[in-house]
């Protein structure tokens, strides 16, 4: 996608790196204007529950991904947060989810999602698609850049999408949306598909641009009412953030 410039541990034998290996959220690095919101969560009910249902599940023996549930908070701090792309849970393939929305790892082959994410920004601004096996699908670059890439639900079982819906993590998000929502700058919020757009109550549409579109997914790019090929949420973004920037309150994208 866009580029802003736009221009407990458990008692069983260690992990592979790529799932998860640790239930304590000091465990978890995120930037400290995240921090409040992320220690207020887990010292609730609903975080001590979500943790409780973690360990329970890794001493069953389940395998969960991603390996750091809030990479997305360590990687986009709030103060540098100028776009907003939501989506639902990790991928549950061995190898892919990184942390970040859409984004799979280096090298591994990209979800067909992903490559309307690609195929739309190409068409929308000219960005060839990325080379391949490197960076490939991991969208490190974006997120380094102002790109807050936010699943609702932060971790999954292999095989198993949707396995941890529901169990708490929305709160969590929710959370997170809404600072972002009252935070000082501006923001583009790209809502694709119908669980994205179930959270539009928690911006606030008269100082953000919200904008609305299919999900990329093949079973509903090109669908109407509003494809998401052709959407044109790249460039769209692109002239509001060069605005905010061309007015001088302060956006570095």
């Amino acid at each position: 996608m866009v580029e802003p410039e736009f221009s407990g541990m458990n008692d069983r034998a260690p992990a592979a790196p790529d799932q998860l290996v640790s239930v304590y959220p000091s465990a978890w690095s995120v930037a400290p204007g995240w921090q409040p919101v992320v220690n207020e969560f887990f010292a609730s009910g609903t975080g001590q529950k979500l943790l409780e249902f973690l360990r329970g599940r890794l001493s069953e023996g389940a395998v969960i991904f991603p390996p750091q549930p809030l990479r997305a908070l360590e990687l986009t701090p709030p103060d540098e947060v100028r776009v907003v792309i939501l989506g639902q849970d990790p991928y549950h393939g061995r190898g892919q989810a990184e942390g970040l929305a859409f984004s799979v790892a280096p090298g591994v082959a990209l979800p067909p999602s992903l490559r309307n994410i690609f195929k739309e920004l190409q068409r929308d601004l000219g960005r060839a698609p990325p080379a391949f096996p490197v960076p490939g699908g991991s969208l490190v670059r974006w997120a380094t850049k102002g790109v807050l890439l936010l699943n609702t639900c932060l971790t999954v079982e292999e095989g198993r999408p949707a396995s941890h819906a529901g169990r708490g993590w929305e709160v969590l998000t929710d959370a997170i949306i809404g600072q972002v929502s009252s935070g000082p700058q501006p923001v583009v919020f790209m809502l694709w598909g119908a669980h994205a757009q179930s959270k539009r109550a928690l911006i606030d549409a008269g100082r953000h641009q919200v904008l609305v579109a299919n999900h990329p997914s093949p079973l509903s790019a090109l669908r109407p009412p509003l494809p998401f090929i052709g959407c044109g949420h790249f460039s769209q973004a692109a002239q509001t953030l060069k605005k905010a920037r061309d007015c001088g309150d302060g956006l570095k994208i």
